[in-house]
């Protein structure tokens, strides 16, 4: 089932900005960048160790990092936990009384599936389960 943390998504408002700090600070290079259109975000992504950094610049004013970052603003979003079976995963989620913000994955970014549990089942941390399942 879970089998690792997978990643920490952080929202900022720039992807720009953030990158020179992860890069010139940090001394990480980004490994890539990509748009998700479902979520309405742009991402870019660092490796650390077997765990990866997921910073979510909004595309749109409606996206739910958007909305996030105007209760919030820039900080850790979720934690991601990777699984090799994310159904069985959400059911078992499920099944323990945890409230579902996906009830089927949908496509995330680097061509993973992804679903997400409801902050106020988990604790106060939007968690989300992703897999390279097709």
């Amino acid at each position: 089932m879970v089998e690792k943390i997978d990643h920490l998504g952080i929202a900022v408002k720039s992807l720009e900005e953030s990158i020179a700090f992860y890069e010139n600070v940090l001394g990480i290079k980004c490994q890539g960048m990509e748009e998700v259109v479902s979520q309405k975000v742009r991402t870019a992504f660092f490796h650390v160790g077997d765990t990866h950094i997921e910073l979510l610049e909004p595309t749109s004013d409606d996206s739910p990092i958007a909305k996030f970052m105007s209760k919030n603003g820039e900080g850790i979003h979720h934690v991601a936990y990777y699984t090799n079976d994310i159904k069985s995963q959400l059911e078992q989620a499920q099944k323990a009384g945890a409230k579902l913000i996906h009830k089927t994955p949908i496509d995330g970014a680097g061509g993973k599936k992804v679903a997400f549990l409801h902050p106020k089942s988990t604790h106060g941390v939007l968690t989300e389960f992703c897999s390279d399942e097709k």
